[in-house]
């Protein structure tokens, strides 16, 4: 994985968490549900280049 994938992927989850955060504070259910999901492409982003690094070495 290259750096700047896992950074933009870091950078996603952590986007994700304060949408989420705001959106709980501010009754917003649909800005929760973005940051929610935010969150989960982040990870499977993360979880997909692993997999990619795996089998390149």
């Amino acid at each position: 994985m290259s750096g700047v994938d896992k950074a933009k992927n870091v950078v996603q989850q952590t986007v994700g968490k304060a949408e989420e955060a705001v959106g709980e504070k501010t009754d917003d259910a649909e800005l929760t549900g973005q940051g929610q999901k935010d969150q989960s492409m982040g990870a499977a982003r993360q979880q997909t280049e692993k997999a990619k690094d795996a089998t390149d070495h």
